[in-house]
């Protein structure tokens, strides 16, 4: 089936106690061809790719259990989700925890009490994800006055899908053997299956339609539209928003939206859902990039699809997070305490490679998990000198309110910007050079809409704001995972004085660093102080100036 459809049960909502929902994984390499095209082999769940979409209610608690059947560890991050509280379970491998090591299991436990909407679980170990450890992750909710709103909950999954296993992209980007390596057009699949077979979605005339569109994707966009029908946007990356009128969504990496679509009240014509692939950063080749996809939306067997004149898309009135306001009030943040400003910075390598910084330095892990040093080693874990500078350390006060500007000064690329830990309020966009013709916008009102996950443009800055009350250790990075292994991302650790108060990490996660030989205390060397001794120097990148002010 193309679409996992749920019929929403509208005689006193969902009201079901909160349960444990317990699901395995026993993660394992298969050979597979997903696309039609190539056989090679990917990592799949339980013998199977696609993994099975994961749906819960809010309230419930998730319990998803590894076991790892691979060469090498594993690890899982819930998208989206803030383990607050357990900053432990955000499963980002070298930040959080060392993995799972081959051979063995681990639990991650997922509250929902405080989030509901739409989500997805990926490997955050190497290039696990990208060869097919991911699904998506549903949190139904509770609140009867939001499934009022529709009638039929239907899930869009969109996914790229390479050529061969991303472990040899990697390799190569670390050695700088490129040379004569093929390009890599990855095909789209939307809900696992290829999207040049997919099976129709079915409309009934009058009904309300909950589209759940998920880009599960590590390189390229996806642009989202249903001619004929008008988007209600309702939801950004699990964050709740007042109904704003949309003609289509365009998704970077990591991103999600729900948009209700009520059907036409004929059946004289069916539909097609037009899914655009996209990125602007590789080269374009005809039938490869872009590429466009139609999912049939069935109103009556026979009938013929209307179809609709080409318009550009600077004509289309796209979803956008600095037009829509939060359902739940939230009003601006501030005063900020502190004011932190970051470049993205890029040093081209031999043979045009480039490496990527959001800071001095590419970013690269070191021994000891940043959230274990912040743990154990007392006062000086609210001291950068104990973090290694390839981790572009932040430390942030408990309860602060903080602004990031975060600046894309290139003119070529496009990237993403994914927050572990947070959803930030979206407050500004505007340009990153003086002269520039690109306008300055602005949230309008006193409620900015929240997110995860964010586009930064070309030439362009962001202003997000979050308040510091979640302690823990969180990765920040672009969610373009050439990018992403490439340096770009940074670390925010948060509060760590209360987190040595509050946090207490799973016994069997410090014995699976043993195991696969790195040190579970100290800095990030796992030594005392600032000695970084065995650490190797972090590659220092060249750019715009950052700036940090406040405390």
């Amino acid at each position: 089936m193309l679409a996992y459809t749920l019929l929403i049960l509208l005689a006193g909502g969902l009201q079901v106690l909160a349960a444990r929902v317990k699901v395995t994984w026993d993660v394992g390499y298969l050979n597979i061809s997903r696309d039609g095209s190539t056989t090679w082999r990917a990592i799949g769940a339980n013998g199977q790719l696609p993994i099975p979409p994961i749906y819960v209610t809010q309230g419930d608690i998730l319990e998803l259990t590894a076991i790892n059947h691979l060469d090498k560890p594993v690890s899982l991050h819930a998208h989206g989700l803030f383990q607050r509280n357990s900053a432990y379970y955000d499963g980002a491998g070298f930040t959080t925890e060392c993995g799972i090591p081959p051979g063995s299991q681990f639990t991650y436990i997922i509250e929902t009490r405080d989030q509901s909407g739409t989500y997805w679980v990926h490997s955050h170990y190497g290039t696990e994800g990208i060869d097919g450890l991911r699904t998506a992750l549903v949190i139904l909710d509770q609140d009867a006055s939001l499934l009022d709103e529709y009638d039929e909950d239907v899930l869009l999954a969109l996914e790229d899908w390479g050529q061969e296993p991303n472990d040899n992209l990697l390799e190569r980007l670390k050695t700088l053997s490129l040379v004569g390596m093929p390009p890599n057009h990855p095909s789209v699949l939307i809900n696992g299956i290829n999207a040049n077979i997919l099976q129709p979605i079915r409309f009934t005339p009058g009904r309300r339609y909950r589209l759940r569109v998920i880009s599960m994707s590590f390189t390229y966009w996806f642009k989202v539209r249903l001619p004929g029908h008008t988007m209600q946007v309702i939801e950004a990356d699990g964050i709740y928003s007042q109904p704003s009128a949309a003609d289509g969504l365009d998704l970077g990496p990591g991103q999600r939206y729900s948009v209700i679509i009520t059907a036409q009240e004929s059946l004289e014509f069916n539909y097609a859902l037009n899914v655009t692939f996209h990125s602007n950063f590789i080269a374009r080749m005809q039938g490869l990039t872009p590429r466009y996809h139609q999912v049939p939306i069935v109103y009556r067997d026979d009938a013929p699809t209307k179809t609709f004149p080409l318009i550009e898309d600077h004509e289309v009135k796209w979803a956008d997070e600095l037009f829509m306001e939060p359902r739940d009030k939230q009003i601006l943040l501030e005063p900020v305490d502190q004011h932190i400003v970051r470049n993205v910075k890029a040093l081209t390598r031999e043979l045009g490679i480039p490496s990527y910084a959001f800071g001095d330095y590419a970013y690269d892990p070191v021994p000891v998990p940043p959230l274990f040093t912040a743990l154990t080693t007392g006062d000086m874990a609210l001291s950068p000198s104990v973090y290694a500078p390839q981790l572009n350390a932040i430390i942030l006060q408990h309860n602060h309110v903080v602004e990031l500007e975060l600046r894309n000064p290139d003119s070529l690329i496009v990237h993403t910007y994914h927050s572990h830990g947070h959803a930030f309020q979206v407050v500004e966009s505007g340009p990153v050079h003086k002269n520039s013709s690109i306008p300055v916008k602005r949230f309008k009102g006193r409620q900015p809409m929240r997110r995860d996950t964010i586009t930064l443009a070309t030439g362009r800055y962001v202003r997000v704001r979050i308040k510091a009350d979640n302690p823990g250790v969180w990765y920040q990075h672009c969610h373009q995972e050439q990018h992403n292994f490439s340096g770009l991302a940074f670390t925010l650790i948060e509060a760590p004085d209360v987190m040595q108060r509050t946090l207490r990490v799973p016994q069997e996660m410090l014995e699976f660093c043993r195991v696969l030989g790195h040190p579970t205390q100290g800095n990030s060397a796992g030594r005392a102080g600032s000695d970084m001794t065995g650490i190797k120097p972090p590659l220092k990148i060249h750019g715009l100036p950052d700036s940090t002010s406040g405390s």
